[in-house]
């Protein structure tokens, strides 16, 4: 909901849980005074105080007021140039040569739905389901108007933000910083988290206090990064699980962020996100408007469970198009494990066929199956089927895995390309190159400029080509390497500062064609695994590959991390074989099938080297999850122990909405002589319902399963797991 106090021009919006505020002040300056638990029907601009600060100017409006200043003024998109001198929201650089920004309150308009941001990603919405305000900044002096979006979805406690900058001058505008949000707090005892990591762990926590002067992440990689993800929190300092106030800020977007926090010398902080400066400058002509992507707010004063769930349900109501909505998503197989480079036609039916045997009902052949594709050194850009790996076809190969039962789906890369290639050899220019230099390789690959619409057409249309020739389902979009060399040859030198962001635009497209064009194909976004695991790309491919880190003890890290923010049903997860490539830990199958089953569940594995037994535990899983599925992949998702603190297990529970059922997982670590016993809390659980253990006669209440707990067994060997399901009886 949002109010308009017109007398004092005050902008209230109320989520279900919580309020947002902000004010035009006798300046016009627009001041943020409020974000936190719902209030209603108040002015908390009294919670703003000015005092005289030495070496804070003052602006011109405010004459011989020396009290106020924007340097120590809580702002709703903060200045640049003019006498704030902490994080700038907006930095341009104008027809002079100055860089400022002077912003001043123009006006609003209110609008039912929710606003959409053109060539990029953003929640939705049917009907009134949100709302949006559009609040009208300007610099008169430059003739520029800056417009901030708020969309506000009330019952999922979430808001949304964008900016689109609009030059009204005559002459051009160089944008050289533009935030998607700022958002000032008048207190810095707060913890910032952040997700961190690498290739094969990504996405790891990472808590500490907020400290004088500026903290940040970010990525300059040309996506967003295994290193750093677009997602952040804020938090009391005593704040947990269960308890306190926390704020979520995340960036639906691909490419390069940044996300700061300064703490001022008055113990105020400011949270600034966004795309990131480096190597970004804008050139706006007359009229023309540019538009940085959306960011997406959750506040929570239940701890971090509540901000994780409030963020689950949006993502999965509102931002993920599914084209298996409502549906259960098919369990798969990829054979990239299980032959690499080196398969044939009868090689990838007979994996099928083994797979098919067990309930598996996707088969996805991965790399290798183009162009003169034996290794990594070639073949990419050119999307045909190599006749000799694969003779007639996809024509021939699918309808054998049909006849299976099985769906297919393909491995693509389609931003990259190989020197060793007919598509550099008749395009060299259209890779990412900086003339004179020699390039950078990796991965044996370049990047191809997909800032061109000549080049995104031509590789459209191969790929067109390929899923006519077969009924394929499912899409795996890979991404092997980051940005270097970036420089196009379809840009001046004055734009070449918009090439990083042109690139994901193009991305952008090209993923919305195929949206728009097979609606019924599920897309996986990959990045060598979680490289680009980030809301924008959520949008366009409903599941990430999480990591290439398979590994099941490793993927508790990666996969926690990666829940504070997004769903399970977002996260590609799968059972691979053991010893485990990435770091040759063995751990039970058992284990592995608990640990991927919190995701997009799949297997990437020679299925046919697998013993009688080991095919029987693999059945039973296959079968749990689909019996699962909707509690899986669409309950309410709790933490119960973290694999980041000494603990002896991890553990999570997903709840039904009504919560008359659950599911608990629990993996142990090393396993020591005489251990203590151990008992495991439940969260979410109704404290009046009877549950019923897997379906034993055995009654417990869920206050004393949340409050007394649950006996763990006791198990022998290490990095064992079991997992077991609740049932409200009566």
């Amino acid at each position: 909901m949002i109010v308009f106090d017109q007398e004092n021009r005050i902008f209230t919006l109320h989520t279900l849980n919580t309020t947002y505020q902000m004010k035009a002040d006798r300046y016009h300056m627009l001041l943020h005074t409020y974000y936190g638990s719902r209030i209603d029907d108040c002015d908390l601009s009294s919670l703003i105080r000015c005092e005289g600060r030495s070496f804070s100017p003052n602006p011109d409006e405010a004459g011989s007021n020396r009290d106020y200043s924007l340097d120590v003024m809580p702002q709703e998109y903060s200045t640049c140039g003019v006498g704030d001198f902490r994080l700038p929201s907006i930095e341009l650089e104008l027809p002079n040569g100055s860089h400022t920004a002077d912003l001043r309150y123009e006006g609003f308009r209110l609008e039912k739905g929710k606003y959409t941001l053109e060539g990029l990603p953003g929640f939705y919405c049917a009907g009134d389901e949100a709302e949006t305000l559009v609040i009208l900044l300007k610099d008169f002096a430059a003739q520029v108007t800056v417009e901030l979006y708020y969309g506000v979805f009330e019952a999922v406690d979430l808001i949304t933000r964008a900016v689109r900058v609009v030059n009204q001058g005559r002459e051009k505008v160089r944008i050289c910083r533009c935030e998607s949000l700022c958002l000032d707090f008048l207190r810095s005892d707060l913890d910032m988290i952040t997700f961190n990591g690498h290739h094969l762990m990504e996405r790891c926590l990472d808590r500490g206090p907020l400290r004088p002067g500026i903290q940040s992440v970010g990525s300059v990689r040309g996506t967003s990064s295994h290193q750093h993800n677009p997602f952040v929190m804020l938090c009391d300092r005593d704040a947990d699980e269960d308890m306190g106030l926390c704020y979520g800020v995340m960036l639906l977007y691909s490419g390069n962020f940044e996300a700061a926090v300064e703490c001022s010398q008055y113990e105020n902080s400011r949270l600034v996100m966004g795309i990131h400066p480096y190597h970004f400058c804008w050139t706006l002509n007359s009229g023309e408007a540019f538009t940085a992507p959306e960011a997406a707010m959750v506040c929570s004063t239940g701890g971090f469970g509540q901000m994780s769930r409030q963020y689950h349900r949006a993502i999965r109501a509102h931002l993920i198009r599914d084209p298996y909505n409502g549906r259960r998503k098919p369990v798969l197989v990829n054979n990239w494990e299980a032959t690499y480079f080196d398969f044939t036609a009868d090689s990838l039916v007979g994996i099928a066929r083994e797979a098919a045997a067990l309930g598996i009902e996707l088969f996805v052949m991965d790399d290798g199956w183009f162009g003169s594709r034996n290794d990594d050194n070639s073949g990419l850009g050119d999307w045909q089927v190599n006749q000799k790996k694969l003779p007639g076809g996809l024509k021939a190969l699918v309808p054998r895995i049909k006849a299976l039962g099985m769906k297919f789906g393909i491995w693509m890369e389609p931003e990259m390309v190989n020197e060793d290639s007919d598509l550099y050899r008749a395009h060299p220019d259209w890779v990412l190159h900086v003339p004179g230099r020699a390039p950078s390789r990796g991965r044996g690959q370049l990047v191809l400029d997909f800032s061109r619409e000549d080049v995104r057409d031509c590789i459209y249309g191969q790929m067109k080509e390929v899923l006519a020739s077969a009924e394929i389902s499912y899409i795996k979009w890979d991404m092997n390497r980051s940005l270097t060399d970036v420089w196009s040859a379809g840009l001046p030198a004055r734009q070449q500062g918009e090439v990083y962001h042109r690139y994901v635009l193009g991305v952008y497209d090209l993923l919305e064609r195929l949206h728009h064009d097979y609606p019924h194909i599920l897309i996986e976004g990959c990045c060598g695994g979680g490289g680009r695991f980030d809301g924008g790309m959520l949008y366009y491919t409903p599941q990430i590959w999480c990591s290439d880190d398979s590994d099941a003890i490793d993927r508790l890290r990666i996969q926690y991390g990666t829940s504070f923010c997004y769903p399970v049903c977002t996260m590609g997860a799968h059972v691979s074989a053991v010893p485990n490539e990435q770091n040759g830990r063995v751990t039970p199958l058992k284990t592995r099938g608990i640990v991927a089953m919190s995701g997009a569940f799949g297997y990437e594995m020679d299925l046919g080297k697998c013993t009688a037994e080991e095919k029987r535990e693999i059945g039973s899983q296959v079968e749990s999850f689909k019996t699962h599925y909707e509690l899986l992949h669409h309950g309410d998702y709790y933490r119960l122990g973290s694999p980041f603190q000494d603990n002896a297990y991890t553990a999570w529970e997903q709840v039904s909405p009504d919560r008359r059922e659950a599911i608990v997982n629990v993996v142990l670590g090393c396993t020591h002589a005489a251990p203590p016993f151990r008992t495991l809390r439940l969260k979410g659980l109704h404290p009046a319902y009877q549950y019923q253990i897997d379906g034993s006669d055995a009654l417990y209440s869920g206050e004393t399963l949340m409050k007394a707990g649950y006996p763990l067994p006791q198990m022998q060997g290490d990095y064992p797991a079991f997992q077991f399901c609740l049932k409200a009886v009566g």
